[in-house]
């Protein structure tokens, strides 16, 4: 596997020695960024891996599929991987193992039940299912791993199975809280284990490593239950079928949908593909009940009346080739929105998918659906500690050390500003960002240079052979379109044989590029005159002159700079 990501040039390409009794924290992704969560502890030689996550393209990145971290920094340093440790099962904490697994050695990797069942999934489509050695805990188990003894401690989240770590190092104690919230009421009577959290706060915690997410969030997270609530509200009121659209990793919110069906009297047609591999995986485990006799497939759907049907469905986020997505857009092949129907998407609306969300709402709308969302009804919680929250982890652990995590670069200012408020010594509340090294020890902490650290594209099946360049060219392709301009030219004594032919795409209409093009020509052919082609020893000369030509010419008579590609024969 061949990576060819992102890079800071000024980064050092690797770590110095630590001495026996310190510990080095690593973040390769997740500080100043929302997903691609991976932290690298070190200890006595040996690593600890939290977590190896991806996150989904933004915008500018043109074509690309999913983004991994760059893990340059542990080339070499396979043999010291003592583990991998998962928080729970999010894309943005599991979903570049698959990818990433065989550079890392392919390390025990622990995690708890449904998180290392969503993990096999995507172990199996990518044929390494059976080279992994993954390792099942339960919360409050202890493990030892090299020179970590690693306790699994309970977290509500949006997802089953979720827990923090504490972790005991030589240099001390750390406690990492993962993805949590304080849920009072959560669905699976299994709230955050704040005994555990104020067990170490007694002992001493050396760092705090703490999700960042809403710290702009004033007051306290609402429980799950409130959508829940909300749910047995909209279904009687419902006067046709219903889809609801959510997450299919949060078993929690599918529960309390697949309960609202029921105490309704609606059967359940689910529909998405890992909306069906998920409940299939949950039921198997447990955490998921649905009556059988509840549920309906494509087959039966028609003979069930309208508003005795409920469809469970993926797409909450406007994905293209979502379920609800091409529902949305009458090209699903069994499923048909109709006036009446009501359609719920329970779930956030993510940064960066507003504009995709609106436009599958205005469709629904079109179709003649009346739509819930977040901002109409209380259909989504967030799965996030707000900032009430946050004071009283704090309260309950008093670090020595505190790192925020797992936000954009604002959310880890202000939570780190929190923690100082908080009492936390204004030099020890650290802001870290991906790559920066910070070293601790009863000597005190001190920042380590910047290594390599960055993002690996993957696009279709090529991992890492998209880089930075490609993107670019990608964007300038996007915005100004193609210029191709093809020349024929004597071997000998460089005259031209054929062209210079000149074809576009995303440019200029054909039929209003007639005079342009002609004058393209032209100037080519003069460009050509002027110089001594007989002593042009190399040709990429001769193509820089041509896009130069060019480009003046574009840029003077229409103001548009197009990716220019000259192609020259030799006959």
């Amino acid at each position: 596997m061949t990576f060819n990501p992102q890079k800071e040039t000024t980064a050092q390409t690797s770590l110095p020695p630590l001495h026996p009794d310190a510990v080095r924290i690593l973040p390769l992704g997740g500080l100043g960024e929302i997903g691609l969560n991976m932290l690298v502890i070190e200890a006595r030689g040996q690593l600890l891996i939290v977590d190896c996550g991806l996150m989904f393209p933004e915008s500018y990145m043109l074509g690309i599929d999913l983004v991994i971290p760059d893990i340059s920094a542990l080339a070499g340093r396979t043999a010291d991987i003592c583990g991998l440790v998962l928080t729970h099962g999010h894309e943005d904490h599991i979903g570049a193992i698959p990818f990433l697994l065989e550079s890392l050695g392919f390390p025990p990797i622990y995690g708890t039940a449904l998180t290392l069942g969503l993990l096999r999934n995507k172990l199996d489509e990518h044929n390494l299912a059976t080279r992994a050695d993954c390792r099942r805990v339960a919360c409050r188990d202890h493990v030892v791993i090299g020179p970590f003894d690693v306790e699994f401690f309970r977290t509500a989240h949006s997802i089953v199975d979720g827990c923090g770590l504490a972790i005991e190092t030589p240099a001390g104690l750390i406690v990492h809280t993962g993805d949590f919230k304080l849920d009072p009421t959560p669905v699976d009577d299994q709230p955050t284990d704040l005994g555990r959290l104020a067990s170490y706060g007694e002992r001493g915690v050396l760092l705090l490593l703490a999700d960042s997410t809403n710290i702009e969030c004033q007051g306290r997270t609402l429980s799950e239950r409130t959508v829940g609530e909300a749910l047995m509200k909209i279904l009687p009121e419902c006067r046709s079928k219903v889809l609801v659209a959510t997450f299919s990793s949060n078993i929690h919110r599918i529960q309390q949908v697949v309960d609202a069906a029921v105490a309704n009297r609606r059967k359940i047609l689910i529909t998405g593909r890992s909306m069906l591999a998920n409940i299939a995986i949950a039921r198997q485990l447990g955490y998921l009940n649905i009556p059988e006799t509840s549920l309906v497939d494509l087959r039966q759907m028609r003979d069930i009346p309208k508003n005795q049907l409920l469809v469970l469905t993926t797409g909450s986020q406007g994905e293209p080739l979502s379920s609800l997505s091409r529902i949305a857009m009458d090209d699903h092949r069994q499923i048909r929105i109709e006036p009446g129907d009501t359609v719920i998407l329970s779930s956030k609306f993510i940064p960066g998918n507003e504009r995709a969300i609106t436009h599958l709402i205005n469709h629904l709308y079109r179709r003649g659906a009346e739509v819930h969302y977040e901002t109409t009804s209380e259909v989504h919680v967030s799965g996030h500690a707000s900032c009430e929250d946050l004071k009283l982890v704090h309260s309950l652990i008093r670090p020595r050390y505190f790192v925020p995590v797992h936000g954009e670069y604002r959310h880890l200012a202000k939570h780190a500003q929190l923690a100082r408020e908080m009492g936390c010594a204004a030099e020890r509340a650290i802001v870290l960002e991906n790559g920066r090294p910070l070293a601790l020890s009863d000597n005190g902490h001190h920042l380590e240079p910047r290594i390599e650290s960055g993002r690996v594209f993957i696009d279709g099946k090529g991992v890492g052979d998209v880089g930075e360049m490609e993107l670019r060219d990608r964007r300038h392709l996007a915005n100004h379109g193609l210029v191709i301009v093809f020349l024929a030219l004597n071997q000998s004594n460089g005259t031209i044989l054929n062209g210079p032919e000149i074809i576009t795409r995303g440019f200029v209409p054909e039929e209003e590029s007639g005079a342009l093009f002609d004058e393209a020509r032209q100037m080519i052919t003069s460009m050509l005159d002027e110089h001594s082609m007989a002593a042009v020893s190399d040709w990429e000369e001769l193509r820089v002159e041509v896009r130069k030509t060019l480009r003046r010419l574009f840029n003077r008579r229409i103001d548009r700079r197009p990716l220019i590609l000259p192609v020259i024969m030799e006959l």
